[in-house]
């Protein structure tokens, strides 16, 4: 459970981050990026392993650059899905991913400490 909460508080930190940092990415209210982070949680549980076993040769084809892409899918399926929540393109995508991933990477290393 504690777990949990750490992947969602660090999706929620990365796309506030998002936010600043990235053009194109915005939010209607604190209430939209709360369940952003917990949308992208759910995603990232059920709907990312299918896409990855699906796009395997894919992966092994770029060295594992297309998960990149995989990540960037992700963010916008949760813009998609989320009324509140904008992402203006695959660079505003691409960028939010790679931020959310280095906060996650980050909040995970502190919470195994």
């Amino acid at each position: 459970m504690t777990a949990l909460l750490v992947r969602g508080a660090c999706a929620i930190i990365g796309f506030w981050l998002a936010t600043q940092w990235v053009t194109g990415v915005a939010f209607d209210d604190s209430a939209t990026l709360l369940f952003s982070g917990l949308l992208l949680g759910v995603i990232n549980a059920v709907v990312r392993p299918v896409l990855v076993i699906l796009t395997l040769p894919f992966t092994m084809v770029t060295l594992g650059l297309f998960l990149f892409v995989i990540n960037a899918t992700t963010v916008a399926l949760v813009a998609w899905l989320l009324p509140g929540m904008h992402v203006a393109g695959f660079h505003a995508a691409l960028m939010s991913a790679i931020l959310v991933s280095i906060v996650s990477w980050i909040g995970n290393a502190f919470a195994r400490s």
